[in-house]
Parts: C-alpha cells; structure tokens; sequence
C-alpha cells in the first residue's frame, strides 16, 4: 500500500503497481508523474464515482482496479486505453455499462456485486475476453453477441435474474469455468437437492471454537472442539455476502448435496442456532500433511493456474491425484452438480497422492435429466483437461507409452468442440483402469 504523501513527494517515480486507499473522492493529478512506467493501478476502498477523461494518459497501464467505491457507470474513458487488458470494479453501484467503456484488448472484466441489468452488444467485439465475472447484478439475459468471444474460458453469471442459460454457452470452444447459482431458473433445484440430503443440526453451544483455519471469499473455517463428544472438527461460518463467483447459500447447498465421496471432503452437519444468525458447516478436520496442489491464477495467466516453480510428481502420485479430482467432478455431475471451480488451487493433496476437491463457492446445480445437462458437464471436462496438462508436465518418471496415453486423454478433455469430450466419468473410468495395474 502506498500513501497520498509518497506519490507528492515524488518517492514512488519509476513504479509499475501503484494501490492507494485513502479516502479519495478525486482522482489524484499526481498518477500522471508516473505515466512512464505505471501499468497497474489500483483505487480499491475509496470514494471514487468518476475517472479523468485524459486518463488515456497512462499510456502503459494493462491493470485498473477501482472497487469498493462509489460507481454507477462504467467509465467510457476506459475503453480509450489502448494497452489496459483487465479492470475490477467490483461492490460499486454500477448500474450502466456503456459499449464505449470496453478497450479494444480487454481481457478480464469483473463487474461482481453491482447493479447492472444490461451488458452492451459490444461485449461480443471484444475477441480477447477470457474472463468474465458478474456474480451478484440484475442481469435477466445475456446479449447473444457474447457467443462471439470464443476465447472465453471462466464466466461468473451467478446471483442474477436469469430465466435459463442461453444454448451458445455449452458451444462455446474454451468455457470451463461457469457458476450460475442462486439464479431463479436453479433456485428450486438447489431446494429439492438440500430436501433429500439432509444432514445432522449441530447446536452451536456444542462448539468450542478454536483458531482459524484459513479464510476465502466465502467464509471464514476454524478449528473447533465439539465438547460432548470430544472431536476435533472444521466449521466453516459463511460470510453472508455475494462472493465473486456467487452466493454462500449456493456453496453450501452444493456441499451438502454433494454427499459421499473419498474425494470430497464430507459435510458432518449444519451449524444451528448461531447468535448472530450465522449459516454455517462442520466438517472433519484435514490431516496438516495436505497443501494445495497449486496456486491461483495471477494478472499474467488470468486463467490457470500458478505451480511452484520446483513442483514435481512421480507417476503414480500424478495418477492418484488426476483419478481422484475425476472421479469426484464425475460423482458431482451424477448428482446434478457443476463445480464450477474445477482448478489445482482448490485441490488439496498428500505426498500419498490422495487428493481432495474443495471449495465449492462457484458450484451451480442443473437437471441431469435436462436437455443441457450434457453440454454443461463437457464444459468441465476442459476444465479437468487443463489440470491433467497441467499434472502431466510436472510427472517424472511415468512410462513412455502411459504418458503417450494420458495427453491423448488431455487432448481429448481440451477439444475445441464441446461435443467431441467425453464425459469425465469415461475418464475417471480409465483412469482407475490404469492404477489398478502395476507401474
């Protein structure tokens, strides 16, 4: 974080990432010292409604960041930015997203927890788009000209006012993260998957609450004792708020939902009688010898996933963790469940090779009966492709002729024609063929 002092006294000349947070209601003339070199600016937590008209000034900034303020149009000046590639608005008031404020090499647009009821046609110009997040608007439809960004790869749609999904989605080449939870066409789905899964009601003054745990965007996970029984558990107390990828009553409706699986990390109850009213789940508690597979996308991957530069496998822990995340995504899917979030940073792993799929803040529910449900589930199947490419290139050690096999697999998964993939519990399948014979 800098100050306001810093960038007036001139200390911060030469900088490439600029973030301050100091009750701005106008924009500081002062950035444009920094026009040489400044690429990413962020403006996150202030009281901004409006940016200069010569913010073009800027002429290396890829990155703009200006959430958290007092928005209610998307300003058309950024779409005069000839190198910005990503801008974050996110929990303004925004309410107009005119055509003109779309930059001719956007690449990632999060609008998440705004007011915004109509995207502009436009947004189908925009070829370089592969990120799109608008988790948490008043969207009743999505333009078709949208079908045109065929480079599109994650899409948050959750929250809204949608009345279905619109066919082009499941033929889109690249999509493999989609949420569109808590939207009205799949609110009655997420009720009738809760109703026949119920689980156990764990009164609250039966937690002894301990340390945290970690935190996402979601909610907040603790250890926690339970006192009559003498077990050290997980409880997971949801934030309450709409997430970039949806709403926490969505993820823990899939949680529930998603019952048994070895893969899965499995729902002991439901936290009941909260004195703040707080929704919440119990869950075991996860041996510490598991870390998560990789790290989340960065500005520079936008959609995959960043690994340890030194992360390695051998065959046939590379194997356990790809059997393990396909078979619990193909087990979801049986149940009518998207993940959503099909990723290596929400993968926990053990140097056993056991792996566990988490965090289901992006999970949407559909009818496996339906006429999309095949399409929808061979979305993620790229989604699964991209995580074996990505195991397949750290593996030391595997058989000439099994790696041969497996990106064929990969390569299968990751076909441009949705239709040509095979659903992931053919993969799962083939998998588990292959670990039942010796290496």
């Amino acid at each position: 974080m800098h100050t306001l002092d810093q960038l007036r006294a001139g200390q911060l000349a030469g900088v490439q990432r600029l973030q301050l947070k100091a009750g701005l209601t106008e924009f500081p003339r002062e950035i444009y010292d920094l026009a040489d070199t400044l690429e990413i600016l962020d403006l996150s937590g202030n009281a901004l409604s409006t940016l200069p008209d010569d913010l073009t000034r800027l002429r290396q900034l890829r990155v703009i960041f200006c959430s958290d303020n007092q928005f209610t149009e998307l300003p058309p000046v950024l779409g005069r930015c000839e190198h910005l590639t990503m801008i974050g608005f996110k929990a303004n008031r925004i309410a107009h997203v005119p055509a003109s404020a779309l930059p001719p090499k956007l690449r990632w647009l999060i609008l998440t927890d705004n007011a915004v009821e109509h995207l502009p046609a436009e947004i189908g110009d925009c070829a370089d788009l592969q990120k799109l997040m608008l988790a948490g608007n008043r969207l009743a439809a999505l333009p078709d000209e949208l079908a045109r960004c065929r480079k599109l790869e994650l899409l948050r749609i959750a929250a809204n006012r949608l009345t279905a999904l619109p066919d082009w989605l499941q033929h889109l080449p690249l999509l493999s993260w989609l949420a569109f939870g808590g939207n009205p066409f799949c609110v009655e789905l997420e009720h009738e998957a809760l109703a026949r899964s119920p689980v156990p009601l764990v009164e609250w003054n039966t937690l002894a609450v301990g340390r945290k745990l970690g935190e996402g965007a979601s909610g907040v996970i603790y250890q926690a004792g339970q006192l009559e029984a003498g077990a050290q558990v997980a409880i997971k107390l949801f934030k309450g708020a709409v997430t970039s990828d949806g709403l926490p009553q969505s993820e823990m409706a899939a949680c529930i939902a998603a019952g048994r699986h070895p893969d899965l990390i499995p729902v002991q109850g439901r936290i009941h009688n909260h004195p703040d009213g707080v929704q919440g789940l119990v869950m075991p508690l996860i041996d510490p010898d598991y870390g998560n597979l990789a790290g989340p996308p960065s500005l520079q991957s936008c959609t995959r996933d960043v690994y340890d530069a030194h992360k390695r496998f051998d065959a046939a822990t590379a194997l356990r963790i790809a059997y393990g995340i396909a078979s619990a995504a193909a087990h979801l899917h049986a149940k009518g469940i998207l993940h959503g979030d099909l990723y290596g940073h929400n993968t926990l792993h053990c140097p056993r090779g056991r792996a566990l799929l988490g965090d289901f803040g992006a999970a949407s529910f559909f009818d496996p009966a339906g006429p999309q449900a095949a399409g929808l589930q061979r979305l993620e199947t790229r989604a699964f492709g991209c995580l074996l490419e990505e195991l397949l290139e750290r593996c030391d050690g595997m058989r000439p002729e099994l790696m041969s096999r497996l990106q064929a697999w990969a390569a299968a998964c990751l076909d441009s024609d949705p239709a040509a993939r095979p659903p992931l519990a053919y993969i799962s399948r083939q998998l588990g063929q292959v670990l039942d014979n010796p290496f």
